[in-house]
């Protein structure tokens, strides 16, 4: 007689499912603390070679931490906007502009101090655009800057190209004349060249430099306590005017309107099938309700904006202690100055920034393959093109998404993930789209409107008013396409319809 295979009894197929897991657990761990331990390593070996590099050390940390805070709280712009717009659920908005709030609260504490090394941006109707530009390509990518580096750390090869998508887009538009300066005013051109610039740098060539000098920085920069004649780094200006004025009221206005138009109609049903009475109660109750349900967003966001407050500090602490202004100094001291700016500088925010490291990167590779992209203000005049591996800021953004991966690691959410060839394309459209609108906007989701709008700065809400205005687009453009692509298919397989 044949003999019958045996069968997995309903015993004994849990347990070799538990010994499984337990053993993809174990390598996870194994591989978080072997890339925590590879941090630890370069901190460790950086400041052997020399004290400076402590300030390395600053970024990388901190930026461990932004990448852990970002993955634990599913901290993403293109999410927030998607889920509202798309199925009216409005947790993640609410979470992030409750975020915003508390990084406010923590800025005013440091710039109070007169430790904050942020600087307010040009505001003006660019704002608005760059930010829309920015919001129709994070919702086509389907995730913004800060979220592709986050989730490229959990394996996601989508979010990948997406930052690669961004960063190529920037480093190369930085540079680009030819059919672009057709669309630049007369006007911006003349003032571009009226501009007392190093004779190395060559204003008038290409399309971004004559949108800095010609129009970007003609307009006024300020933060609301500046605006309403208060000392920026006074008590008052911190509190009253930059955390007050710039950012309660503003994300208090918003929270209501998103109460309204999306919390409130489902609560107050809610409300009314629990046998309460309607009335300025209810609605109380109801605007709290909506706030409390964003309970994970709003920690992730509270432990960034403490992060990011004392990050600034110790930036500033360094800054003083070592007698410099910029990082720039650290690499001549060290004999690492290639691709130092003509000023004599590097990208060196002294806080949370996303985008510009990366456009660095690539504008290193792109010199040294020949492009002379360095007469030109992005790279030339400001920012510089260090080599990555002694690019300070820059090790931010690699240890976010570090910090990304071990926290994906650990709650075993790490996992790589193919690219279809559709989804591809839109990372790659909606990449250059938001490497277009942070190159308008002076920063992404992040430098132009996190961190902006947190510290004060007029210019952050009007990004952020564009890229909620974009977003909208995006999704309704998305909701368009799926249907479309649905009814494709139906009429393809008539035998599937009922």
């Amino acid at each position: 007689m044949e003999a019958v295979p045996a069968r997995a009894t309903p015993q004994s197929t849990p347990a070799r499912a538990r010994l499984s897991m337990a053993d993809t657990v174990t390598k996870n761990q194994v591989w978080a603390f072997a890339v925590l331990g590879l941090f630890l390593v370069i901190s460790v070996a950086t400041y052997a070679a020399n004290e400076l590099y402590v300030y390395l050390s600053v970024y990388l940390w901190f930026g461990f931490i932004y990448g852990m805070c970002l993955q634990g709280g599913r901290f993403c712009f293109s999410s927030a906007f998607r889920d509202l717009f798309a199925v009216g659920v409005p947790r993640m908005v609410v979470g992030i502009v409750i975020a915003t709030v508390l990084f406010g609260l923590t800025a005013s504490f440091v710039t109070a101090t007169g430790m904050s090394a942020f600087h307010a941006a040009p505001y003006g109707i660019h704002n608005v655009i760059a930010g829309f530009v920015f919001g129709v390509g994070m919702v086509f990518a389907g995730g913004c800057a800060s979220s592709s580096l986050y989730k490229t750390g959990e394996g996601n090869s989508v979010s990948a190209i997406v930052l690669l998508s961004i960063s190529v887009t920037q480093a190369a538009l930085v540079d680009a004349g030819g059919w672009l300066n057709k669309l630049v005013p007369e006007s911006w051109h003349a003032s571009a060249l009226a501009k007392n610039l190093p004779a190395s740098i060559a204003a008038g060539d290409g399309f971004i430099d004559q949108y800095l000098a010609g129009y970007v920085w003609n307009q006024p920069k300020a933060t609301f306590a500046e605006i309403l004649g208060l000392p920026n780094d006074s008590v008052a200006g911190a509190f009253v005017g930059n955390f007050l004025v710039g950012v309660v009221l503003p994300a208090l206005a918003m929270l209501v309107v998103v109460y309204v138009f999306w919390s409130r109609k489902g609560f107050l049903k809610k409300w009314a099938r629990e046998g309460k009475r309607p009335g300025p109660g209810a609605d109380l109750a109801g605007f709290w309700s909506m706030v409390a349900s964003s309970k994970r967003t709003a920690i992730a966001g509270l432990v960034i904006g403490i992060a990011a407050g004392l990050h600034m500090f110790v930036i500033e602490g360094l800054r003083r202690k070592f007698g410099i202004d910029n990082a720039a100094e650290i690499l001549r001291a060290t004999g690492h100055d290639f691709g130092v700016s003509a000023r004599g500088t590097v990208f060196d925010p002294g806080y949370w920034y996303v985008t510009t490291q990366e456009a660095q990167w690539f504008g290193w590779l792109f010199n040294k393959l020949g492009w002379d992209n360095m007469h030109n203000i992005f790279f030339g005049l400001e920012n510089g093109i260090p080599n990555p591996i002694f690019n300070l800021a820059g090790w931010m953004s690699i240890s976010l998404i570090g910090g990304a991966a071990v926290m994906a690691l650990l709650n075993n959410e790490f996992k790589f993930k193919k690219p279809t060839l559709e989804l591809a394309a839109w990372a790659v459209i909606g990449g250059s789209l938001m490497g277009l609108g942070a190159r308008l906007g002076l920063g992404c989701n992040v430098g132009a409107f996190f961190v902006r709008t947190a510290n004060g700065d007029a210019s952050g809400w009007l990004f952020g008013l564009g890229m909620v205005g974009g977003a909208y687009l995006g999704v309704k453009f998305f909701s368009w396409w799926t249907e479309r692509k649905m009814a494709k298919a139906m009429a393809a397989a008539p035998d599937l319809q009922l």
